[in-house]
């Protein structure tokens, strides 16, 4: 039987009519420039030729690496559903079940449980939601076409070299399309450089070994300039009249310039660091919004991922775990965000009215924008975005007889109905 190589099924790709923007040729070429780099790199033949010739290419990968999001997802609907009450319910029982592991995590690295277990929660619904897509698949097709080819490269070469040494099965390296994996998602040339085995079973692995992961998420966080006792920053009031074109990340000022014009926080605590800390002031939906005075920490949670609706996630997710609640301020709309066992019960009404939107997940995909928009057009409704939020599920739920909505709107009832899936990070429909 002739083998299959990765540069043959390319090739019938090709001719078969898809627009990969490569040739055959250039295929080849770049299975063989790879098969080099990989022995440059201490990459056996064997290895290479048993985790890399024989894979199918996935296509579909390009129109995740180059599609746009459908819309922007507002920041009150990317934190209602990151940061709900779910996640800091199982949060906080995760801090309990893990707290030795935690307790020794923070002797050694310096970062407190609740930020750990925080970018757990986020990253991978504490262990519960890996991603679909085998690593050597999306890499070795992402390394031959498309953009960000030497990127992708490197990253092919640093799973090559984790299967080498045995730290994790191929079998197991599933994740994301463009390549993150595990509890806390690294990607593999982070995993190369940062992952820790602290367990002690001789091997990093971030998939099957959770003080693996929580250690390894420690020493990411620690090396990317955690300062150990420092909050990531706090919610905080501005005067009347204040001049917001002062704000934004990056435009750091010493803590006392800020407290000089009258900022301050919430809750009218003192903020205790010297006055010469860099500070910034974010605010991530404008001047009517919530608004942060952020630290260095905040920076180094920003690093894992940068977006700073994500680093706000997290930093948020770790201050409930705390005990601390929502956000004094709230956010400038009359139409907020909804949590996941909201927007599992919008699903529960949306399938009750007649549309077919596939399981009630969590996720608000195509299929269940699709039956918003039909439900905004038929309860005069505007806009007809089909987004998901507070006036339509209030809506659906005003529209179902009354013996049927409190049944559907309790959480338990709706988690017994679905296998509960987190929204991406993104907030929008699920890659995988």
């Amino acid at each position: 039987m002739r083998t299959v190589t990765f540069a043959s099924v390319l090739a019938g790709l090709l001719c078969a009519g898809h627009a990969l923007s490569a040739t055959a040729a250039d295929i080849g070429q770049c299975v063989l420039t790879l098969r080099g780099q990989a022995l440059a790199k201490g990459i056996s033949a064997s290895t290479f030729d048993a985790h890399v010739r024989s894979v199918v290419p996935d296509p579909s990968l390009l129109e995740l690496l180059n599609r746009q999001p459908e819309f922007t997802t507002p920041i009150w609907d990317y934190m209602a559903g990151l940061v709900d009450e779910e996640r800091a319910t199982e949060g906080r029982t995760m801090l309990s079940t893990h707290a030795d592991t935690l307790a020794r995590v923070q002797a050694a690295y310096g970062v407190d449980p609740e930020t750990v277990v925080a970018v757990w929660g986020v990253e991978s619904d504490y262990g519960k939601v890996f991603g679909k897509r085998p690593l050597l698949t999306s890499l070795t097709t992402l390394s031959c076409m498309g953009r960000r080819q030497p990127f992708f490269r490197g990253e092919l070469m640093s799973t090559l070299q984790i299967i080498q040494a045995g730290d994790v099965v191929p079998e197991k390296l599933v994740g994301s399309w463009a390549g993150a994996f595990g509890h806390t998602q690294f990607m593999p040339s982070t995993y190369r450089r940062i992952a820790v085995d602290f367990d002690g079973d001789g091997r990093r692995d971030l998939v099957d070994s959770i003080p693996d992961a929580l250690a390894s998420t420690a020493n990411y966080l620690k090396r990317s300039g955690w300062r150990t006792g420092q909050p990531w920053g706090y919610e905080v009031q501005l005067p009347d009249g204040f001049d917001t074109s002062v704000s934004g990340r990056t435009n750091r000022r010493p803590l006392s310039y800020w407290l000089g014009r009258g900022v301050k926080r919430v809750d009218s605590q003192s903020i205790a660091l010297a006055a010469d800390t860099p500070t910034a002031l974010l605010l991530p939906a404008g001047r009517n919004g919530p608004a942060f005075l952020v630290f260095k920490n905040f920076d180094a949670i920003y690093s894992y991922n940068a977006a700073e609706s994500y680093a706000l996630a997290i930093a948020h997710l770790s201050d409930r775990l705390r005990g601390q609640g929502a956000f004094a301020t709230p956010w400038p709309t009359d139409d907020p965000g909804l949590s996941r066992v909201e927007r599992r019960e919008l699903q529960t009404l949306l399938i009750a009215r007649g549309h077919d939107i596939g399981e009630v997940d969590g996720i608000i995909g195509s299929a269940s924008r699709a039956a918003i928009k039909a439900e905004q057009q038929r309860l005069g409704q505007q806009p007809v975005d089909g987004r998901g939020g507070q006036r339509i599920l209030q809506a659906l739920r005003d529209s179902m007889p009354a013996a049927v909505v409190p049944e559907m709107s309790k959480p338990d009832a709706i988690l017994q109905d679905a296998d509960a899936s987190p929204v991406t990070e993104s907030g929008e429909e699920s890659d995988d």
